[in-house]
């Protein structure tokens, strides 16, 4: 699924559930993803955030348990507590140079993840955000 250029913003709960999305490419005109924008999506398998988002809120991902691949865009400085919660099928996390902050049980029991490249520009790990 492609989102329209003309949003800006991805509200709570925007997605909640939508088990029929396998793909979403998130524009650059969008600069916030809210809390669990797309939590319990099980058929999402890839996401691509724009590079205009400067969030990815509480829970934005949690439990997407076919999610294997997130590209996250270059503005991205804030990926929230247990964004990618509960993604087991996640194997590849595509980091964007502006990351500062992984909140606590970001990538909780997302144990297909067989390793990261942390960029450089994070200061802040917050606890358990890769625990399994």
């Amino acid at each position: 699924m492609n989102i329209p250029n003309s949003v800006t913003y991805i509200d709570e709960n925007a997605f909640y559930g939508c088990s029929g999305l396998t793909s979403v490419t998130i524009p650059n005109s969008v600069t916030k993803i809210g809390k669990y924008a797309f939590v319990g999506c099980e058929g999402l398998t890839s996401v691509t955030i724009g590079d205009n988002v400067t969030t990815i809120d509480v829970g934005a991902f949690s439990s997407c348990s076919s999610l294997t691949e997130i590209f996250i865009g270059n503005s991205v400085t804030t990926i929230g507590y247990s964004a990618f919660f509960d993604c087991r099928s996640l194997i590849s996390v595509n980091f964007g140079n502006s990351v500062v902050s992984i909140g606590s049980n970001a990538f909780e029991f997302c144990s297909g993840l067989t390793s990261i490249d942390i960029p450089n520009s994070v200061t802040s790990i917050g606890g358990m955000a890769f625990y399994d």
